[in-house]
């Protein structure tokens, strides 16, 4: 029988534990980022479609390319914990603004509650992410 301490590490690509039960603030955060994704590009759509495309790119792949170590698993470019507190910023009011500049009331209102309180749910992370010494 092998010593269960002389197993090796697990993969770092191989997927999160499917019994990892998913966090409130960071399903919030994903819920606000596909509307951020949707809403801005379809307010700007009107004015230019390049305009559409060029926020798509920047609130889809900034967030991909900058990150602080320690907050995702795999990090390309690493910046402080304030540029990653920046950029969810800058998800939550393009969710806001794009809902309520391309959508009726109906709909803006359920983005702006969802978005506030993605707010109050991120402000441990935020907190964490702050102190953190690069």
């Amino acid at each position: 029988m092998a010593d269960p301490r002389s197993a090796t590490p697990a993969d770092p690509a191989t997927p999160a534990d499917p019994a990892e039960p998913v966090r409130l603030p960071d399903a919030l955060r994903f819920l606000t980022e596909l509307v951020a994704w949707v809403a801005t590009p379809w307010a700007l759509a009107g004015i230019s479609p390049w305009l559409s495309a060029a926020a798509l790119l920047l609130l889809i792949g900034l967030p991909t390319v900058l990150a602080t170590p320690g907050d995702k698993k795999q990090v390309v470019v690493p910046v402080p914990g304030y540029v990653t507190v920046g950029l969810v910023l800058l998800q939550l009011v393009a969710a806001v603004a794009g809902a309520w500049a391309a959508w009726p009331a109906r709909a803006a209102v359920p983005v702006t509650v969802l978005a506030a309180a993605c707010l109050v749910a991120e402000q441990p992370r935020w907190r964490r992410l702050v102190a953190a010494r690069p």
